[in-house]
């Protein structure tokens, strides 16, 4: 979808129409859900909810797309083969803000899962990632846009109170305020061009698909299913969607070879691994706490 989108249009305009769109649909269902309630900001860290819906929704949007339109036709590959690094930037993020370190096991498994995804994204030629220094700086701007989603997922920590459907609408909508700002002013300077009326009309089911379906029902079943995992087990599932990219292009006729049948297997082993650790893990801890509560 992407892919041909930036090809028509800016990814600042995209970023502010996709995210736009979908933020007005959550206004109505939180509005519908938790009525005013729901926008309540009394007492709560107003200005870290705007940083993170600042990181999420500016930092993402702007610097993947940007990264995948100048990495070209093969962009929305590479944009995805970076998510892959998600995990490993969580455990940083993570370890930052909250002052824990992982269990040695989970980082391993994450490693793991990378692994898995650079065989299948090399197809076990692990020597041809080298191979392609121009594309860098675009691999960089994605990146930092990965780090900006965890900085996201793991800030959903601060808000415990929150259900997922208002720290998603909350955040979408603070985080809008500042890719507003940002938009005009880059097209006051004329930094970027105002798009045209056919460039608007091209994009339209583009947007249609990723406001509704990849940011309104996307974004708000990651924070749901985060709260749940939490966000370091969470994130990990970001290793799917370099397999879930491949497996689209081999269903359009690009069939994959056993490298790649064997790294999706990798990842898909440790994603797995790393669930049934961590609620193994976390088992005796909640007994004792059962007991202590009861005794």
């Amino acid at each position: 979808m992407m892919t041909s989108a930036l090809e028509h249009i800016d990814p600042f305009t995209f970023t502010a129409l996709r995210y736009g769109f979908a933020g007005i649909g959550l206004v109505v269902v939180l509005w519908l859900r938790e009525g005013k309630k729901g926008f309540s900001l009394k007492n709560e860290r107003i200005g870290v909810a705007w940083l993170l819906g600042t990181a999420a929704f500016l930092g993402f949007g702007y610097f993947v797309f940007l990264g995948q339109q100048m990495a070209g036709k093969t962009g929305a590959l590479t944009a995805s083969i970076m998510m892959a690094t998600m995990p490993m930037l969580g455990i940083l993020v993570n370890g930052v803000l909250r002052k824990v370190v992982p269990p040695t096991i989970s980082i391993g498994l994450i490693i793991m899962s990378f692994f898995g995804v650079v065989t299948v994204i090399t197809k076990g030629h692990y020597a041809t990632l080298l191979d392609s220094p121009t594309s860098y700086k675009a691999n960089a701007l994605i990146v930092f846009g990965a780090f900006c989603w965890v900085i996201y997922t793991v800030g959903a920590s601060f808000f415990p109170k929150w259900s997922p459907l208002k720290y998603t609408t909350l955040t979408t909508c603070l985080g809008m305020s500042s890719v507003l700002i940002i938009n005009g002013i880059l097209y006051i300077k004329g930094v970027v061009p105002i798009p045209t009326k056919s460039a608007f009309v091209f994009v339209i089911p583009q947007i249609i698909y990723v406001a509704i379906v990849a940011s309104f029902i996307g974004v708000l079943c990651w924070n749901i299913g985060n709260k749940i995992l939490t966000p370091l087990n969470g994130v990990l599932f970001m290793d799917i969607v370099p397999i879930t990219a491949f497996s689209i292009s081999a269903m359009m006729g690009i069939k994959p070879g056993f490298p790649e049948i064997a790294g999706a297997c990798i990842t898909g082993f440790a994603l797995i691994l790393n669930n049934l650790y961590l609620r193994y893990r976390s088992t005796p801890n909640d007994i004792g706490a059962a007991v202590v509560r009861n005794s």
